[in-house]
């Protein structure tokens, strides 16, 4: 018995000493997995809170770990699954200087920090949190301008596109360097497009042609220079009334800062349009949108302008699952294209476009496979694509008019261009400068 005692005693100090090496261990794992403090906050500040903060599009505010804990398995699920942050473009990361994209270590890292009962950490690790100019992403701007009075938005009904005339109040001629359209009320507003009209001047024509049903090659020179100037006229943004298009805010697009070296123009006396899409949402608000400038500190090497080309004769059959829409533009001038932005409505389904040049070389210079009506985007990319005259840009957009599509309203019926969410576009702007 004394024998079997000493056994089990020693028996006993193996264990308990195995147990407190193992137990040794563990604050040296769980010092290596992430916490908020250290790991997450950087990378949601760097990539999240621009929209996921108090007064912003997004649903909650990731800001302290508060505000983030309750949300750790969802933004596990929608980081795995790629769906945030919204980004739907298929290129190779770099191409677009607004990619919202993490890379796989910041994935695995808030993929860890959930699975590891998503901990807070060292309150004193936390980065600074980042400033923001209240209510606006571009920093406080140089100017702003607001619609005069409120627009009384009902609670219920269909609202027609609303046309708001906003002067700038400029004495001088601007150059622009970042531009952003703050709406009043978020939730009522869809849509904005602010034109610039200067009183008394013709707006510029544009360096492109539609091309829809053109022959094959150089378009101008086969119309002739009469039938050219006749077209022209017609597909100017809105005509001299409005102006050229200058800035576009929608659910998901972000404001506009140009590269250096670049900026758009206002001329002294311009008139701002503001082209508003109210949406009903059953409680009854007052909308006064704005727009804020921040003017270049010396004037470009190149001048920024933006424009569209559409295809308004859109057709797209009952139940049809991937139906397509073509829009096509011819360049007169040799031209850098800034950025694309595809629009459609609930039935959009993905987005194509393809340059082809003179020479008869063609390449996809945006491909958008999974469009979301809800998260918008101004492609602009990194480095302009050079466009040399002739070249040609054909636009591709598949529609998903079946039952299959949750978001679509009514899949018997035919479906056509309207300004409505329930009837579609094959819209694209398109930001560029003139070589």
């Amino acid at each position: 018995m004394p024998n079997q005692l000493r056994l089990f005693t020693l028996l006993s100090g193996l264990i308990i000493a195995s147990l407190a090496t193992s137990t040794a261990v563990v604050p040296a794992q769980s010092s290596d997995r992430p916490t908020f403090s250290r790991d997450v906050a950087p990378i949601l500040y760097r990539n999240c809170v621009t929209c996921h903060r108090p007064g912003e599009i997004a649903p909650m505010s990731l800001i302290t770990y508060a505000q983030a804990r309750p949300y750790a398995r969802s933004i596990r699920e929608r980081v795995e699954l790629g769906t945030m942050p919204p980004w739907h473009a298929e290129a190779v990361p770099g191409t677009f200087v607004n990619e919202r994209r993490l890379s796989a270590k910041e994935k695995e890292t808030i993929s860890l920090w959930a699975n590891n009962g998503a901990p807070e950490g060292d309150a004193k690790e936390m980065p600074q949190v980042p400033i923001f100019a209240e209510g606006w992403t571009i920093g406080k701007p140089d100017a702003v301008a607001a619609m005069a009075e409120p627009f009384n938005v009902p609670s219920a009904g269909t609202i027609d596109y609303q046309y708001f005339s906003v002067p700038t109040n400029f004495t001088e001629d601007k150059w622009i360097q970042a531009i952003e359209i703050r709406p009043g009320v978020r939730s009522v507003v869809h849509h904005v497009l602010v034109f610039a009209s200067e009183p008394g001047a013709a707006v510029r024509p544009q360096p492109f042609l539609p091309a829809n049903a053109g022959p094959l090659g150089p378009i101008a020179q086969q119309l002739g220079p009469a039938v050219v100037a006749a077209i022209r006229n017609r597909v100017q943004n809105a005509g001299t009334a409005r102006g050229p298009l200058i800035a576009t805010t929608a659910p998901g697009t972000n404001a506009v800062i140009f590269q250096s070296g670049e900026a758009l123009s206002i001329k002294a006396g311009s008139v701002l349009t503001l082209q508003v899409h109210y949406t009903a949402t059953g409680k009854a608000e007052q909308d006064r949108s704005s727009v804020g400038f921040i003017f270049a500190k010396e004037p470009p090497k190149q001048e920024v302008r933006s424009a569209s080309f559409i295809n308004a004769q859109l057709v797209i059959p009952p139940g049809a699952d991937n139906h397509r829409v073509d829009s096509q533009i011819e360049f007169t001038e040799d031209t850098h294209i800034v950025a694309l932005f595809p629009h459609t409505h609930l039935r959009g389904k993905s987005w194509e476009y393809r340059l082809t040049y003179p020479d008869g070389r063609e390449e996809i210079v945006l491909s958008v496979p999974h469009y979301d009506f809800n998260w918008q985007t101004y492609y602009e990319f990194a480095k302009p694509l050079a466009v040399p005259k002739g070249s040609r840009l054909l636009a591709i957009a598949h529609y998903d008019n079946s039952a299959n599509n949750k978001a679509n309203p009514n899949p018997g019926v035919e479906v056509r261009w309207g300004d409505q969410t329930w009837q579609e576009m094959q819209y694209s702007g398109i930001t560029y400068t003139v070589d």
